[in-house]
């Protein structure tokens, strides 16, 4: 048998091999005695220890007790010793002085987990708990061992938890199950996993092990109210507002936004979003495209910004957009909320307008005359008469009166600005 072969032999048996240099650094070990590198770590330090230890045997071989096992260490005084290397072997002993490892198999697997398990027997006596379920009790395993049920439980949840172990006995088939219980700190836990028989020294007992779920089901009771909530707000808020796929197709909306893009809410839903904007208005495109781009990749959480919407009759209507990303956890947004917190009146289309247009607009709106916007925007008298003139045939008004009344119906000026701005302006005073 060669070296490798040897190897792979000793991963599959109680035994546990190292070799390590004058400072105990270790330089190979192996063996299926440990489960974790943790556990042969704590070991390794121990043999360190024991063999440092005054009154030690010469023949560098003993029997070593560790976290109730005992094993049979030799490490021989053989020339790697002088090479400064220290080589040894463990091997776990099928009896020693406390007799045959109890529950060896289950406690090997279960002991150091986060799960909670413990081993009865028919009378409701522990005779084997891991740390997890002693901590449940604020206690040791070693304080467990050895009491019955009622020692920890209050008694109707003793009395429930005995029915349950004779259900185990008495079908001698493992049963998958969700309980509660009473915590220490006066609350309910609920614990989810499974109970079984198990054979143990000639004797039928009831093994167990369990997951507390109880953070897990308030976190889901959690997100189920917030569900809740933000469904109400959706479907009684009276806003128009969708959730977004990442690539912009509607999985959810508002009856209230389906009234905006009159259509059928069912009609609504899949609908991929940029074919609810307007064509016509390209700087509002870009800097929405720019938005909708940061949200996804996360470099922001939300984006407030105006768009012109088109329903399915044609007709525009500018409007306010709140955009918000939903959850944390993922490098990439999946979903976006987006609200419709102000709007224009529906109307038709209109031809887009220049930014000088658009800022004698606001001027007119304030109540300048033709001299004093030309004296504010460096034109001339005629340049501003010309505008003036152009934008009474694009908007179709035949007043000046008329001329600010449709500006705002349109959506070119913002509603709720004073001085009057663009409604695509990014700041409350901005002029353009």
């Amino acid at each position: 048998m060669d070296y490798s072969s040897l190897k792979a032999l000793l991963e599959r048996v109680p035994v546990s091999w190292w070799e390590v240099d004058e400072e105990w650094r270790v330089l190979e070990r192996g063996g299926g005695a440990f489960a974790d590198l943790g556990t042969a770590q704590r070991f390794l330090d121990r043999m360190r220890q024991e063999l440092s230890a005054p009154g030690h045997s010469a023949d560098g071989r003993w029997q070593a007790r560790f976290d109730g096992r005992v094993f049979d260490v030799s490490c021989p005084l053989d020339e790697s010793r002088a090479k400064g290397r220290t080589r040894g072997l463990a091997v776990e002993v099928a009896g020693g002085a406390s007799g045959p490892r109890r529950y060896a198999a289950f406690a090997d697997f279960a002991d150091f987990a986060p799960a909670a398990a413990f081993i009865r027997d028919g009378n409701g006596r522990y005779l084997w708990a891991n740390h997890a379920y002693a901590h449940l009790y604020g206690t040791t395993p070693e304080q467990v061992v050895g009491t019955r049920i009622e020692d920890f439980d209050p008694p109707a949840d003793a009395q429930r938890f005995r029915v349950l172990d004779q259900e185990i006995l008495t079908r001698g088939k493992p049963v998958r199950h969700t309980l509660s219980y009473h915590r220490p700190d006066g609350g309910t836990g609920q614990a989810a996993g499974h109970r079984f028989p198990v054979e143990e020294n000639g004797e039928t007992c009831v093994a167990g092990i369990y997951v507390d779920i109880t953070e897990h089901i308030r976190a889901m009771n959690q997100r189920r109210e917030a569900e809740e909530n933000l469904h109400a707000l959706r479907d009684h808020s009276g806003l128009p507002c969708a959730l977004l796929s990442a690539n912009g197709r509607i999985e959810q909306a508002s009856t209230a936004a389906a009234e905006l893009f009159r259509l059928p809410l069912s009609d609504l839903l899949g609908v991929r979003a940029h074919t609810l904007l307007a064509p016509a208005s390209a700087p509002d495109l870009g800097r929405l495209h720019r938005g909708w781009n940061g949200l996804i990749a996360r470099r922001t959480r939300r984006v407030e910004t105006s768009a012109v919407l088109v329903d399915a009759e044609g007709r525009h209507r500018r409007a306010q957009l709140h955009l918000t990303t939903v959850g944390r956890s993922a490098a990439r947004a999946r979903h976006v909320w987006a609200v419709v917190t102000h709007q224009s009146l529906a109307h038709e289309a209109h031809p887009p307008l220049t930014a000088a247009q658009i800022r004698i607009l606001s001027l007119l709106a304030q109540g300048s005359s033709n001299g004093e916007i030309a004296t504010s925007l460096k034109l001339s008298r005629q340049t501003v008469d010309y505008h003036l003139s152009r934008l009474r045939e694009l908007l179709g008004a035949a007043t000046r009166p008329a001329l600010v009344a449709r500006a705002y119906v349109l959506g070119i000026l913002a509603p709720r600005a004073w001085p009057p701005r663009s409604a695509t302006a990014t700041h409350p005073l901005s002029p353009t």
